[in-house]
C-alpha cells in the first residue's frame, strides 16, 4: 500500500482529486467541437489540469463519443449524464440493509439528546429545517447570450446553455449512524490557513448536537495515526469553544504521514468510525484511499473532506476558507512595502504572496490596496527584460513617480526560474523562488544602466497563514464545519470525500 503522500485515484468516474484545493471533484471529460467550444463525456481517465489559475480533476478518454446536438433529447441525456457522474457513494451501497432512524439533529433542541426521549430520540415533525435528498443547488445563475460574453462557457455550436445541479448540504430527516454509537476524529493536515480551528470547533459543536459523546482529534496529520507517542485528544465543546480565537491549529499539522493500510488498521483499533479530514490536494488523495480501504474490508466508516485551501483556486467554489483573511493580512505587507518605496530615493517594494499556481490573493490584495504598480499572476505571462518587459516598465516607473511597488504571486514566472522536479511530502510541485529573483535582477538591471535604486523585498507568507480568521472566514468556517457533519450522519456513507462548499447554500 502506498503512503498517504503518494495516494491516487483508481476509480475512473468517481470524485477526483484536486491540486491544491483540498477537495475532490467530479468533472467531465472535454472534447472539442468544430467551433472550438468545449463539451462533455462521462468516462475515462483521470487527469489533472489548470484552466484559469482553477484546478480541477479532467477525465478524458481517448475516441469518446462526442454528443449528438442532433437529438432533441441531448439536454435530458446530458443532464442525467451530469447527474449521474455527480452521484455521492450511499450507505446502503456498501450495506443495503441498513435501516435508517430519525434525525436527532433540530436547532430547536436546547438540551443534549437523552433516553428520555422516545426510543432515543427526539421527534420535532413540525420543524421544517431539513434538506430534501432530491434538493439540487444551480451551479451556474447566467444565461450567456453570446460566447463572447465575459465568463461564458458553451457546450454546443449555439452556445446553448445546460443546467447543472449538484447537491444540497444540511441536515435530513433520516440519518444512518447511532449518535452514541460514534466515535469521531477530526485530523488537520498539510500546511496552516486562517480558519482552521473555526471548523474544528463547529465539527465538534455540530456533532455535539446530533448527540455523539465520543469525539477525538488525531493530533499532527495523519502522523497521528502511525506515532506512538503521539495520543489522541478527546474534544467537546468546553474544550474547543474559544480555539477560533486564535490561529494554527489545536491539533497540529504535518505532511505526508504512514501508509493507508496502517491507518485503517489503527481506526479500526481506535474504534474510529467517522474521521473528518481538512486539508489539500495530497490530504484529500489519502482520505480517498482511506474511503476505499474502507469500502474494500466492509467497514461502515464516514469518510468526510472538507477542502482547505488558502489560494482561493478550487473550481467551481467562490470562496475557499482563509482566503479573504489572507487578502486582509497581505494588506499590512503591501503598505510596508509602499511605505519602504515612497520613503527611499528611487524606492522599489517587492511583495510576494502565496498562491502556487493561482494569482487570487495577488490580484485581490492588489486591487484592495490601490499601492500596487505591477501585479503578476502565474496567468498571465510575462517577461522581465526587453522593451515590453517589467524591468523597462520599473524603469518608466522611477523616472515618472520616483518610486514603484510590486505585488507578485509565488507561483508567477516559473518559466523563468530553473526546474528542480522537487516535491514536498504532499507531492506538491516546490516552487523557485520568484520573489527573490526579481529582487536581484531589479538590482542588477539598474546597476547595469547605471541608475540608483534602492530595492526592498518582503515575504509574509507565514505571518499570514498564522493569522487568525476574519470574521468573513469565521462564518465560512462554521458553515462548512456544521455540514460536513450532516453529510455523514444523513444516508450518504461509507463517503468519498465531497466539495461541501459547492453545493451549500
Amino acid at each position: 500500500m502506498e503512503s498517504l503522500s503518494r495516494a491516487s485515484i483508481a476509480n475512473p468516474g468517481t470524485l477526483s482529486p484536486t491540486s491544491s484545493s483540498a477537495s475532490y471533484f467530479l468533472f467531465p471529460r472535454r472534447f472539442r467541437l468544430s467551433n472550438g467550444f468545449s463539451s462533455s463525456s462521462a468516462f475515462g481517465n483521470l487527469r489533472r489540469i489548470v484552466s484559469r489559475g482553477r484546478v480541477r480533476a479532467e477525465i478524458e478518454k481517448p475516441n469518446a463519443p462526442v454528443i449528438d446536438f442532433s437529438d432533441p433529447e441531448w439536454r435530458i441525456k446530458y443532464q442525467k449524464d451530469f447527474e449521474l457522474r455527480f452521484n455521492i457513494p450511499h450507505i446502503t451501497d456498501v450495506f443495503p440493509d441498513a435501516k435508517p432512524i430519525p434525525s436527532t439533529f433540530c436547532l430547536r433542541m436546547r438540551t443534549p439528546v437523552s433516553e428520555d426521549f422516545a426510543g432515543g430520540y427526539p421527534s420535532d415533525e413540525e420543524w421544517h429545517g431539513y434538506i430534501n435528498n432530491n434538493d439540487r443547488v444551480l451551479l451556474k445563475t447566467i444565461n450567456f447570450a453570446s460566447p463572447n460574453s465575459a465568463g461564458a462557457v458553451c457546450i454546443d455550436p449555439d452556445c446553448t446553455w445546460v443546467e447543472q445541479w449538484v447537491h444540497r448540504a444540511g441536515p435530513r430527516e433520516k440519518i444512518y449512524f447511532k449518535p452514541e454509537e460514534v466515535k469521531a476524529a477530526i485530523v488537520t493536515c498539510g500546511g496552516l490557513c486562517p480558519g482552521l480551528n473555526d471548523v474544528i470547533r463547529q465539527v465538534v459543536i455540530t456533532l455535539e448536537i446530533y448527540g455523539v459523546k465520543s469525539i477525538v482529534g488525531i493530533p499532527f496529520g495523519y502522523r497521528g495515526f502511525s506515532n506512538s507517542d503521539l495520543s489522541e485528544m478527546p474534544l467537546s465543546r468546553k474544550v474547543v469553544q474559544n480555539i477560533h480565537l486564535s490561529g494554527g491549529s489545536l491539533l497540529g499539522v504535518s505532511r505526508g504521514g504512514p501508509s493507508v493500510s496502517d491507518i485503517v488498521d489503527r481506526m479500526q483499533e481506535k474504534g474510529i468510525n467517522m474521521i473528518f479530514v481538512l486539508g489539500g490536494n495530497g490530504t484529500h488523495a489519502g482520505a480517498n484511499a482511506i474511503h476505499e480501504e474502507c469500502r474494500k474490508r466492509k467497514l461502515k466508516v464516514a469518510v468526510v473532506g472538507v477542502p482547505k485551501t488558502i489560494d482561493n483556486d478550487i473550481l467551481l467554489m467562490d470562496k475557499t476558507f482563509g482566503f479573504d483573511t489572507a487578502v486582509e493580512e497581505a494588506q499590512r505587507a503591501i503598505n510596508s512595502a509602499y511605505i519602504e518605496a515612497h520613503s527611499a530615493y528611487h524606492g522599489v517594494g517587492i511583495v510576494k504572496l502565496m498562491g502556487r499556481h493561482s494569482g487570487f490573493i495577488a490580484m485581490h490584495a492588489s486591487l484592495a490596496s490601490g499601492q500596487i504598480d505591477i501585479c503578476l499572476i502565474p496567468e498571465v505571462p510575462f517577461q522581465l527584460h526587453g522593451p515590453h518587459g517589467v524591468l523597462t516598465h520599473l524603469k518608466y516607473l522611477i523616472e515618472t513617480k520616483g518610486s514603484a511597488v510590486v505585488c507578485v504571486a509565488e507561483g508567477a514566472g516559473q518559466n523563468l526560474l530553473q526546474k528542480t522536479n522537487a516535491t514536498d511530502a504532499s507531492g506538491n510541485m516546490v516552487l523557485g523562488d520568484i520573489g527573490v529573483h526579481i529582487q536581484q535582477e531589479t538590482k542588477k538591471y539598474f546597476r547595469e544602466i547605471g541608475v540608483h535604486a534602492d530595492v526592498k523585498y518582503i515575504d509574509p507568507t507565514y505571518m499570514i497563514r498564522a493569522c487568525r480568521a476574519n470574521a468573513s472566514d469565521g462564518i465560512l468556517c462554521a458553515v462548512l464545519g456544521q455540514n460536513a457533519v450532516s453529510f455523514p450522519l444523513i444516508p450518504l456513507s461509507p463517503l468519498k470525500v465531497f466539495p461541501i462548499l459547492i453545493i451549500n447554500c
